[in-house]
C-alpha cells in the first residue's frame, strides 16, 4: 500500500502540470479561434497573428507611428479608460517593450547586515525629489502570485544579480523550486559562506 500511494504520488506530479498546461493552451487557442469562426479549426488563430503582426508593422513606420501615438493620446484623455491603458501598457513595455524595467534583477539588503535580502527588480533609479535622492525603486514580486510590492530603498542596499530577468521572475514566482544560475551564485557568496562554516563550527566549551 505504501509503495502504491507513493507511485500515485509520483503520477500526479507527472501528470498534473502536463495534462493543466496542456488543458490550459488548448482552452486559450479554443478561445482566440472562436473569435473569428471559420470553417477551417486555427485559421482564425493565424489570421489574428497576422493581423497583431501587421499592427506591429504599422507601428514601426513614421505614417503608422503617428496614428498609434494620437490614438494613445486620445485614450490617455478619457478618464477611467486612460487608468486601464497605462497600467496594460506599462506591464506590456515591462516585458516587452524597448524599455524593459524587468530587467534588473537585484538583492534588497533588509538589515544592515546584511543577513535577510529579498530578490526584487530595479523599475526606477532617480526620482525627481530631492528626497529621494539616492533611493531607487525595486519591485519584489510575490511567489505564486501576480502581485507584488514595490519598496523604495536606498541605493546601498541594492546588489544585483547577473541572470536574465524572464529565469529570474519564474524562480521567484516558482517559490524558488525552478532553477537559476544565479541563485547557485548567491547561495555561494562570500557572506552565505561564511555564515555555513559559523553555523557548522560547533561552539566552543
Amino acid at each position: 500500500m505504501k509503495r502504491l500511494v507513493d507511485n500515485f504520488l509520483k503520477g500526479c506530479l507527472v501528470l498534473v502540470p502536463t495534462v493543466t498546461t496542456v488543458y490550459v493552451v488548448w482552452f486559450t487557442l479554443q478561445k482566440m479561434d472562436s473569435l473569428l469562426p471559420l470553417p477551417i479549426p486555427g485559421l482564425g488563430i493565424g489570421l489574428a497573428v497576422l493581423v497583431i503582426a501587421g499592427i506591429g508593422w504599422i507601428a514601426s513606420n513614421v505614417v503608422g507611428r503617428r496614428v498609434i501615438e494620437w490614438i494613445e493620446q486620445l485614450l490617455r484623455k478619457l478618464p477611467v479608460v486612460r487608468l486601464l491603458f497605462t497600467s496594460i501598457k506599462d506591464l506590456m513595455g515591462a516585458f516587452v517593450g524597448d524599455k524593459r524595467t524587468f530587467d534588473k534583477p537585484v538583492l534588497v539588503r533588509l538589515d544592515d547586515a546584511g543577513i535577510v535580502r529579498m530578490l526584487g527588480f530595479v523599475t526606477c533609479e532617480r526620482f525627481d525629489d530631492a528626497r529621494l535622492a539616492g533611493h531607487v525603486a525595486v519591485y519584489l514580486p510575490q511567489s505564486y502570485n501576480f502581485a507584488g510590492n514595490v519598496l523604495v530603498v536606498p541605493r546601498e542596499r541594492v546588489e544585483t544579480i547577473d541572470a536574465d530577468g524572464a529565469e529570474f521572475m519564474t524562480f521567484i514566482v516558482s517559490g524558488g523550486v525552478s532553477g537559476m544560475s544565479a541563485a547557485k551564485t548567491y547561495l555561494e557568496s562570500p557572506l552565505l559562506l561564511q555564515l555555513k562554516k559559523n553555523t557548522a563550527t560547533p561552539p566552543a566549551r
